[in-house]
């Protein structure tokens, strides 16, 4: 177990896409040392077992119904957050990821796979998750960044992909989305770096998500051939855990371990980037 970071306690922490797989667990390890979670989902319900989890634990959260691209809904979340916590210290830009109809079939033109090709995306499918993953992100960090400015030592952590980095086939609004965010990431840490307002990413490697379920699985739960690509370029041949994230985000959260870092997206992925293939 993470020792406790005894500079959190007491903090406040946004997670918009607060109840997914892999920020649900952030949440819930930032409740354990000590930090006040909002937990933002367009619905309260979803959110709210995420702070049943925590309270049960002996911490601290709300659950706030948020849409990251309606920016009336993160103003009235934001108001919310101030209410029940007084402040604000960390924004995590976690609401994000796919859609059927951002999704070719085959990997490659040509190949003679039934479903969607290249040509037959929907433009409105395009749209919706380059949105949701991009410009989400930066309403969210406009919304939240003006309280943040307020604080002591405020951060930002947005959540990239592997992705970002070379796109992966199938996927192309999201990988589009996400290396934008990258972009945008070392853009915001240069705006604030004066202001004392840090701006980092973490880009998980290969997780098992609800959004890639059926990407990396057979209905039978055996692994796709997809799947077994990503195995295979992956040095430490396995899928990432909710839990391996959780160094990297305290590292990053709190200044007193990474106070002199703004503007990188640091790879939680098992080597795969490193990785040639040879």
């Amino acid at each position: 177990m993470i020792p406790i970071h005894e500079n959190l306690v007491g903090r406040v922490a946004v997670i918009t896409g607060g109840s997914g797989v892999l920020c649900s667990k952030m949440a819930e390890e930032l409740a354990r040392h000590g930090v006040k979670v909002a937990i933002l989902n367009r619905t309260a319900e979803k959110g709210q077992q995420v702070v049943e989890t925590i309270s049960q634990a002996g911490g601290t959260a709300v659950s706030i119904a948020a849409d990251v691209l309606d920016r009336t809904s993160l103003m009235n979340a934001k108001e919310k957050v101030i209410e029940a916590f007084g402040r604000i210290d960390l924004l995590i830009n976690g609401a994000g990821g796919n859609h059927p109809d951002a999704i070719t079939s085959p990997e490659k033109f040509g190949e003679e796979i039934e479903g969607k090709s290249f040509f037959d995306l929907n433009e409105n499918g395009f749209s919706k998750v380059f949105s949701s993953n991009f410009t989400g992100t930066f309403l969210a960090s406009q919304v939240f960044g003006e309280t943040l400015l307020e604080a002591e030592s405020p951060a930002i952590i947005n959540l990239s992909s592997m992705s970002s980095y070379a796109p992966m086939t199938k996927v192309p609004a999201y990988s589009a989305a996400k290396a934008a965010v990258n972009n945008f990431t070392m853009w915001m840490a240069v705006h604030f770096a004066e202001a004392g307002l840090r701006v980092n990413a973490i880009a998980p490697g290969f997780f098992l998500t609800k959004q890639n379920r059926d990407l990396l699985l057979n209905e039978d739960g055996s692994p796709t051939a997809r799947s077994n690509k990503i195995i295979t370029a992956t040095p430490m041949k396995r899928f990432g855990q909710s839990e391996d994230l959780l160094g990297t985000l305290l590292w990053l959260a709190d200044e007193s371990y990474s106070g002199f870092v703004t503007g990188v997206t640091v790879p939680v992925d098992g080597g795969f980037m490193a990785y040639s293939g040879v």
